[in-house]
């Protein structure tokens, strides 16, 4: 994490110990929770609302569930409850990735979805409540249900890449600070919204505004209320495009609580700290946005390609705008048999550009082969490719991929590393031992 140093699984082992040492605490955060006088039930529906919707039933005695208690369905999958195969990475805030073979569908499933917070979920995630305030230099300040989002603006979906500035950070050395993601901070889901464009035309954008800035309702982990976790905004330009949503379902269906629910930005291309989840309010500013974690070292990088280690003067380092181009190998898995004729697939993306070719060798890239690359969805959206591979003999193999983007930009061999362990976009391998 940036500014505040996350609590890590060297601090807290497991989700369970979290539960074990500070289940108030743990209630709050994993199912917004707060208990009865009694310490027994939900005080607020919302509350139990989030625990029958990660458990996917009712709970007909949930009066007498006593607070602080992990539910046992969850206590063996770390509580990374609605989500599949997911590795925790932080229990406090929650941080946790999908294995590259897990990310193998076209359309990410919402329980294959990454989870990065930066603070503590709010406790109160009732859409039918909620509300979303446009201010700041603006003719016409806004406060709009999600039903006024749904009944004043084109409703539209798309499949979105969102992925966190940091993925690939674990790679660098010399280490980098903050969560240590390998290759899974990222996906490409269907998301359900309105075009934030839409909403800040009807707001009536002022002449003068450079940035827009955001709010969500997570607090800080300190529990200081006058703190936010996270503040972050948009270069206007960007925020007037077309795929930029206010979005309030996913994959057909209503947010994740732990991504975002019950409404939140979709910024597609840009790092996945752009994407404000528990979205709240959006303000016009004529300056670029200086909330927490937009300023110091906060997904920046160095104007400048820097040694390993090199220390870096924060007056050096930039905003990181578009994400870098990029692929996934998702299937086969690494380290696993296969036969001597294998097809290979995976995903490639780069911010906002489009995907032109990916490439794949067998042979520690002495030689290259063109795999089968489809056209996105939508703008937006990765880039789906596959390509069958015949080995020669049996015997280890790394299969490699690299994509090109639309601007001839091609993934590199080696990391360009920097301070904060940002845009790791090398070329994907998987060790295949060939029967």
């Amino acid at each position: 994490m940036d500014g505040d140093e996350p609590v890590t699984k060297q601090d807290i082992p497991s989700a369970g110990a979290f539960f074990a040492d500070n289940p108030e605490r743990a209630d709050l955060e994993f199912f917004g929770r707060i208990a009865h006088n009694d310490r027994r039930g939900f005080l607020k529906g919302a509350g139990l609302t989030t625990l029958g919707t990660m458990l996917g039933m009712a709970v007909p005695f949930h009066r007498n569930y006593p607070q602080g208690m992990i539910p046992a369905a969850f206590a063996e999958d770390d509580v990374l409850v609605g989500k599949d195969g997911l590795t925790l990475l932080n229990d406090r805030p929650i941080n946790a990735e999908t294995p590259a073979h897990l990310l193998d569908d076209a359309i990410t499933p919402t329980n294959r979805h990454f989870i990065r917070n930066n603070g503590v979920p709010p406790t109160d995630m009732d859409a039918a409540t909620w509300q979303l305030t446009i201010d700041g230099m603006v003719d016409n300040p806004m406060t709009l249900s999600i039903d006024d989002l749904r009944n004043q603006f084109e409703v539209v979906t798309m499949a979105l890449t969102i992925e966190c500035g940091g993925n690939g950070r674990a790679a660098f050395n010399p280490p980098a600070k903050g969560n240590q993601w390998t290759l899974g901070a990222v996906a490409c889901s269907k998301w359900t919204g309105v075009r934030l464009k839409d909403v800040l035309e009807k707001a009536g954008v002022q002449d003068g505004v450079v940035y827009t800035a955001h709010v969500g309702a997570d607090t800080h982990l300190s529990g200081d209320p006058d703190k936010l976790p996270i503040s972050r905004g948009l270069p206007i330009d960007k925020a007037m495009t077309d795929n930029v949503l206010i979005a309030f379902e996913m994959n057909g269906d209503a947010l994740h609580p732990q991504n975002g629910a019950p409404l939140r930005l979709v910024v597609p291309g840009w790092p996945g700290s752009c994407s404000q989840k528990w979205l709240t309010r959006i303000y016009l500013r004529d300056q670029v946005h200086d909330g927490p974690k937009m300023t110091g070292t906060s997904y920046r990088v160095p104007n400048r390609p820097v040694e390993p280690g090199e220390k870096v003067d924060k007056a050096d380092f930039v905003i990181i705008e578009r994400m870098p181009v990029k692929s996934l190998i998702t299937s086969p898995q690494t380290n696993t048999e296969t036969g001597r004729s294998v097809e290979v697939r995976g995903h490639a993306w780069s911010g906002d550009r489009t995907i032109e070719a990916v490439d794949v060798s067998m042979d520690f890239g002495t030689t290259w082969q063109k795999a089968e690359l489809d056209a996105p969805v939508n703008d937006g959206a990765w880039q789906n490719w596959r390509i069958d591979l015949e080995f020669p003999q049996a015997g280890y193999y790394e299969v490699w991929a690299r994509a090109t983007d639309s601007d001839g930009d091609m993934q590199p061999f080696a990391i360009n590393w920097n301070p904060k362990g940002y845009l790791n976009n090398t070329m994907h391998r998987v060790a295949l031992r060939v029967a």
